[in-house]
């Protein structure tokens, strides 16, 4: 396929134009090689991302993170320069979406976090820059919540090291939410404002620790990384069932 045809079906299929205020500079930030016939999905574009995806003979790389922030980059040494001259030397485009793919509620980081752990009736939540970006839903019964984290641990593409935190991680739990990534006190004053039992996050910061345990809500912590591999692998899946383009999955864990 034209590599900006398929720039168009992913900025439609993402609704990129619904989110003008994420500081990522959402789609296509480096473009390569005129016709795709691989992608390479991965969480964060780095160096190894791009020698991987060359490896894996992909002419494009999608990502959650990518080189562009605002007006950052300004200058293309360093590490930056690095990154960009491999992608430019191996003809390889890059596509990021930040927002857009932690908001989606079909393929989004969130919306694919509460089906795994069997939510009903999900609507949005946690406002972030004007933009809701969460999802939250019941059980069908409750739960307690290190049930739930093993059903996300067994699903998700990168295996994470589930943490709990809580006044009571033994309590059942029904109402809970998912806020992929650094939720922090965004993602936790709107899980308390919606009375919600339990939130599924990625970072549990030192900054949320004490009002989450002095609040009664419920966290499971999946690590940054490890929630946010679930969108990508979502749209990978997606591209390849509707556009018939196959990809390859890049796991390069931080660990965080």
């Amino acid at each position: 396929m034209k590599r900006n045809e398929l720039v168009n079906h992913l900025n439609n299929l993402l609704k990129l134009g619904d989110f003008a205020g994420d500081v990522s500079n959402n789609g296509l930030q480096v473009e390569g090689a005129d016709e795709v016939t691989k992608i390479a999905y991965g969480v964060d574009a780095s160096l190894a991302m791009a020698i991987q995806a060359d490896r894996a003979g992909a002419e494009l790389i999608f990502v959650h993170h990518g080189l562009s922030w605002g007006g950052e980059p300004r200058r293309f040494t360093g590490v930056t320069g690095g990154r960009f001259r491999e992608l430019f030397q191996r003809n390889l485009s890059l596509y990021a979406v930040h927002l857009p793919l932690d908001a989606h509620e079909l393929l989004g980081h969130n919306a694919c976090l509460c089906r795994i752990s069997g939510l009903r009736n999900v609507e949005k939540f946690c406002p972030y820059h004007g933009m809701m970006i969460g999802w939250y839903g019941e059980l069908a019964a409750p739960e307690v919540p290190a049930v739930i984290g093993q059903r996300l641990a067994e699903a998700l593409i990168s295996p994470p090291e589930v943490r709990i935190y809580g006044s009571d991680i033994t309590r059942p739990v029904k109402r809970v939410g998912a806020v992929s990534g650094g939720g922090g006190f965004d993602a936790v004053d709107s899980a308390l404002a919606n009375n919600l039992d339990l939130l599924i996050t990625g970072e549990m910061s030192h900054e949320i620790y004490n009002l989450v345990m002095e609040s009664g809500l419920t966290v499971i912590a999946l690590g940054h990384y490890a929630s946010e591999t679930i969108g990508v692998a979502a749209v990978k899946e997606w591209v390849e069932r509707e556009l018939g383009i196959p990809g390859v999955w890049i796991d390069l864990p931080t660990g965080l």
